[in-house]
């Protein structure tokens, strides 16, 4: 519901909707590139002119939107921006709240260490780890949800040193992505998914054999 994002984030952060509103948080899994990403890529070769990603995204949520002809629904992506700078929505708190994958923040370890450094949080999920995106936010501002009941995320970090040592890695290390494993995971990245988040978003294109005459 929004009534839960909204409440543990300061007014100026507030989605415009009431309480009671229902909303979906979208989540890209490891498999996406093989079963997305690529087969989009190849379809619309010729028509990529921003990041093939996060086109991709918008393509499959355009498509959700299409199976509920009679209903609204708002569309937001983890990209985007109000006028203000503000990102339109926080994703990690969402996917938090939303029960998806626990958002770990300097706030769950006791004994900080870091003193007056900046530290980020991370969302880490039970299945994946860090191998996982928060994408978007789908919104459906007609239909009311009074009765639903809120998911704890899984608190699958859950040793003081294991929180310390994957904010260590997040915030001082992030490049290696050592911190994606900082559980078990299921599943993980292949090594071209890899490769290609590693590189530079002006040189994914070629990557992906697309010539900039292309784009």
């Amino acid at each position: 519901k929004v009534g839960w994002y909204n409440a543990v984030l300061q007014p100026a952060f507030h989605l415009p909707y009431p309480d009671d509103t229902l909303a979906f948080v979208v989540l890209s899994t490891p498999s996406m590139f093989d079963k997305a990403l690529k087969p989009f890529v190849n379809k619309e070769r010729l028509k990529l002119i921003r990041d093939p990603v996060d086109q991709c995204v918008a393509h499959h949520l355009s498509r959700v939107k299409e199976k509920f002809p009679d209903q609204r629904v708002d569309v937001m992506f983890d990209y985007e921006m109000l006028p203000s700078r503000k990102p339109k929505f926080l994703a990690q708190t969402a996917a938090h709240v939303a029960g998806a994958a626990y958002y770990y923040q300097r706030k769950d370890v006791k004994f900080d260490p870091w003193g007056k450094k900046k530290i980020f949080g991370v969302c880490i999920h039970p299945k994946y780890g860090g191998w996982f995106a928060i994408r978007g936010l789908l919104l459906f501002p007609d239909i009311q949800v009074p009765f639903l009941e809120q998911p704890a995320p899984v608190d699958c970090v859950s040793t003081e040193e294991k929180r310390i040592e994957l904010l260590e890695q997040f915030n001082f290390h992030w490049q290696d992505g050592r911190y994606r494993d900082i559980i078990e995971v299921k599943e993980r990245y292949s090594e071209e998914q890899k490769a290609y988040f590693a590189t530079p978003p002006a040189e994914r294109l070629r990557l992906l054999g697309l010539s900039q005459e292309a784009q």
